[in-house]
């Protein structure tokens, strides 16, 4: 593979070499394939809580399912709290320019404050 030219106009600027096929653009992406399938089960957990109202089956026992479903969906969410925590956040605290890098940060940290507020809601 190829990598493009990222060199700046400069001659004697450095020359920065990307592996794109090798870059995940999201902390997940390595475990992208655990989401999917844990996401998957949580959507039959669902589909079951539907079929359990459709049968009229007893409040309580729909409810326990409620229960399990939201916290199988807590679960993904923290893993992807974790995720983004330890790949956009420290990706923003390797930005080589100081003020830029505050900044990243900042957006990352408060990205990640602000979702964990709405999974408290």
């Amino acid at each position: 593979m190829s990598t493009p030219d990222l060199s700046l106009s400069h001659p004697d600027a450095p020359v920065i070499e990307v592996d794109l096929e090798h870059v995940a653009p999201h902390g997940y992406t390595s475990n992208k394939d655990a989401y999917l399938k844990r996401l998957k089960r949580i959507e039959g957990q669902v589909r079951g809580i539907a079929r359990m109202v459709e049968d009229d089956k007893y409040c309580i026992d729909i409810l326990t399912q409620v229960a399990a479903a939201t916290k199988a969906l807590h679960a993904v969410s923290l893993g992807l709290v974790e995720e983004h925590i330890g790949h956009c956040v420290v990706g923003a605290a390797s930005e080589p320019n100081p003020e830029a890098r505050a900044e990243q940060i900042d957006a990352k940290v408060k990205e990640a404050t602000d979702a964990i507020g709405r999974l408290l809601r």
